[in-house]
Protein backbone atom coordinates (compact mmCIF):
# COMPACT_ATOMS: atom_id res chain seq x y z
CA UNK A 1 0.00 0.00 0.00
CA UNK A 2 3.18 1.92 0.53
CA UNK A 3 4.59 2.29 -2.80
CA UNK A 4 1.22 3.63 -4.13
CA UNK A 5 1.75 7.20 -2.52
CA UNK A 6 3.58 10.03 -4.34
CA UNK A 7 6.39 11.61 -2.53
CA UNK A 8 7.23 15.07 -2.73
CA UNK A 9 10.65 13.91 -4.26
CA UNK A 10 8.90 12.64 -7.02
CA UNK A 11 6.56 15.74 -7.39
CA UNK A 12 9.83 18.14 -7.31
CA UNK A 13 11.30 16.05 -10.35
CA UNK A 14 7.91 16.47 -12.44
CA UNK A 15 8.10 20.33 -11.71
CA UNK A 16 11.62 21.29 -11.19
CA UNK A 17 10.64 23.13 -14.95
CA UNK A 18 7.62 24.53 -13.92
CA UNK A 19 8.87 26.49 -10.59
CA UNK A 20 12.16 27.91 -13.38
CA UNK A 21 9.27 29.28 -15.58
CA UNK A 22 6.88 30.39 -12.93
CA UNK A 23 10.02 32.07 -11.32
CA UNK A 24 10.96 33.60 -14.61
CA UNK A 25 7.56 35.11 -15.28
CA UNK A 26 7.45 36.58 -11.81
CA UNK A 27 10.84 38.26 -12.28
CA UNK A 28 9.63 39.75 -15.96
CA UNK A 29 6.61 41.10 -14.42
CA UNK A 30 8.03 43.16 -11.39
CA UNK A 31 10.99 44.08 -13.74
CA UNK A 32 9.00 45.20 -16.59
CA UNK A 33 6.75 47.24 -14.31
CA UNK A 34 7.28 51.27 -13.97
CA UNK A 35 9.10 52.24 -11.05
CA UNK A 36 6.55 53.43 -8.23
CA UNK A 37 3.70 51.18 -10.00
CA UNK A 38 5.66 47.64 -9.46
CA UNK A 39 2.25 46.11 -7.91
CA UNK A 40 -0.50 47.90 -10.06
CA UNK A 41 1.50 46.65 -13.20
CA UNK A 42 2.64 43.05 -11.95
CA UNK A 43 0.43 41.62 -9.33
CA UNK A 44 -1.96 40.05 -12.06
CA UNK A 45 0.74 38.54 -13.57
CA UNK A 46 2.05 37.08 -11.06
CA UNK A 47 -1.07 35.73 -9.35
CA UNK A 48 -1.64 34.12 -13.11
CA UNK A 49 2.00 32.88 -13.09
CA UNK A 50 1.17 31.04 -10.06
CA UNK A 51 -2.01 29.46 -11.21
CA UNK A 52 -0.89 28.56 -14.08
CA UNK A 53 2.20 26.68 -11.70
CA UNK A 54 -0.13 25.19 -8.99
CA UNK A 55 -2.50 23.82 -12.04
CA UNK A 56 -0.16 22.30 -13.84
CA UNK A 57 1.64 21.16 -10.19
CA UNK A 58 -1.98 19.32 -9.22
CA UNK A 59 -2.06 17.54 -12.61
CA UNK A 60 1.04 16.11 -12.20
CA UNK A 61 0.61 14.59 -8.65
CA UNK A 62 -2.68 13.40 -9.92
CA UNK A 63 -0.31 12.01 -12.56
CA UNK A 64 1.85 10.25 -10.86
CA UNK A 65 -0.49 8.89 -7.96
CA UNK A 66 -2.31 7.22 -11.00
CA UNK A 67 0.77 5.95 -12.04
CA UNK A 68 1.94 4.56 -9.18
CA UNK A 69 -1.53 3.05 -8.29
CA UNK A 70 -1.34 1.29 -11.78
CA UNK A 71 1.88 -0.02 -11.56
CA UNK A 72 1.01 -1.95 -8.30
CA UNK A 73 -2.68 -2.81 -9.42
CA UNK A 74 -3.73 -6.46 -9.61
CA UNK A 75 -5.95 -5.99 -12.28
CA UNK A 76 -2.94 -4.68 -14.15
CA UNK A 77 -0.73 -7.31 -13.66
CA UNK A 78 -3.62 -10.19 -14.78
CA UNK A 79 -4.46 -8.02 -17.71
CA UNK A 80 -0.66 -8.29 -18.64
CA UNK A 81 -0.14 -11.74 -18.34
CA UNK A 82 -3.47 -12.36 -20.10
CA UNK A 83 -1.95 -10.67 -23.22
CA UNK A 84 1.08 -12.78 -23.07
CA UNK A 85 -0.68 -15.65 -22.96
Amino acid sequence: MEDKRVTAEQILAEIGIDVERMAQKVADAINNAQAGAIMDQSEEQVRDAHAEFRQKTYQKAISLLEKNQQAFSPSRQSAVNDMEK
